[in-house]
């Protein structure tokens, strides 16, 4: 039996032995590049066979200039529907119509030519339409803030096939990751996530709340392993993939039992020491990031209780006091990006509603 091919390599073949050669002979000189960017699990590189039983399959994208858009768009589409195989890499390339969520599913075609999902477009449309930036101008810190990890991460993943415009590396390393002052400033904004709650595994649990207990300790474990693809500057993906992606990250394997404890643990006391080696263990991450004087690792008592915390404000003040940019220090104490305000699907996947949480940022600063 066959065994399975990843989405991003099955669309590298497709594009050199089935697409390329089209565009070579019906639009000869026609200067474009290719990739897989954007949506699926495949862009990611966490597509399994599960994956492909919707929107999965051979399918690009294609970026032309925008006087070459214009022209030659709709035309490329068109013979690719007639010049395309019906089948590549034993999967089709006929997507039936969208289904009632929109999604549209892969199906087997005899005859005629075939709905496929090659589209094309530019590069500064495209990026556009799906973070809501405009590449051509400069992105001032608001601009970043208000993108979720998600949406960065799916243009800066994925591969490049071809490009021969030589504007979609250009755009895709703009957007590679956060510039050092809204990096800080994010950095800030989840320490002090830790911070607001810390203190509550403890307290919960001595009031006999095991399930608020539980609840607040989940919460603290999500918040550091987000303060932990901050610090290894690695763009954080939405839930799905979240445990996934973590995982792959330099920090994991040490930190990453500790999180475990944190999430198996029957009593608060248990929790606390899982939870309090795990502060230990990004308090030490920070100061190797030599961003900030180091500050001491250690867990102390909380405010004379016996709940054992990190005090996380401290490496929130420290790295708020290192922001140079002017435009960041003027910003809302703590707010941080979008996918530190909320965790709202609605929110975060959908661009012209994210991309209004800039207002939020209009708030003056408070302590940077």
């Amino acid at each position: 039996m066959r065994g399975f091919v990843g989405g991003l390599d099955l669309n590298g073949l497709f594009y050199e032995e089935a697409v390329r050669p089209i565009l070579d002979s019906e639009f000869p000189g026609l200067t474009h590049s290719a990739a897989l960017i954007g949506y699926g699990s495949e862009v990611l590189g966490y597509d399994a066979p599960r994956s492909t039983d919707h929107e999965w399959g051979p399918r690009l994208l294609l970026f032309v200039s925008e006087e070459e858009h214009r022209k030659h768009a709709v035309r490329v589409g068109e013979v690719l529907r007639h010049g395309l195989p019906r089948e590549f890499g034993g999967h089709s390339t006929h997507f039936g119509k969208p289904d009632e969520e929109g999604v549209r599913l892969p199906e087997r075609r005899t005859s005629g030519p075939v709905d496929h999902k090659v589209e094309v477009h530019t590069v500064r449309g495209f990026f556009a339409s799906w973070t809501g930036l405009d590449l051509l101008g400069e992105l001032g810190p608001t601009d970043w803030l208000r993108v979720p990890q998600q949406k960065l991460l799916e243009v800066t993943a994925g591969r490049v096939y071809h490009d021969g415009l030589g504007e979609l590396g250009k755009a895709r390393a703009k957007l590679a990751y956060y510039p050092r002052d809204v990096w800080l400033y994010m950095l800030a904004a989840q320490w002090r996530r830790v911070g607001h709650l810390e203190a509550f595994v403890g307290r919960t649990g001595e009031a006999g709340d095991g399930l608020g207990s539980r609840l607040i300790g989940s919460s603290l474990a999500r918040d550091l392993m987000g303060l932990c693809f901050l610090m290894e500057r690695k763009y954080a993906p939405y839930a799905k993939w979240f445990g996934t992606a973590f995982s792959r990250l330099r920090c994991a394997t040490e930190l990453g039992p500790h999180l475990e404890g944190v999430l198996a643990a029957d009593s608060w006391k248990e929790r606390e020491a899982h939870l309090s080696r795990a502060y230990e263990t990004v308090a030490r991450m920070h100061n190797e990031l030599g961003v900030t004087p180091p500050l001491e690792t250690g867990v102390t008592p909380f405010h004379g209780r016996p709940y054992l915390v990190l005090h996380a404000e401290r490496f929130a003040a420290v790295l708020e006091e290192a922001v140079i940019d002017q435009r960041v220090r003027s910003l809302p104490q703590g707010v941080g990006s979008a996918d530190q305000l909320t965790a709202s699907t609605d929110v975060l996947a959908r661009t012209e509603i994210y991309g209004r949480l800039g207002a939020l940022y209009d708030v003056p600063a408070t302590g940077l």
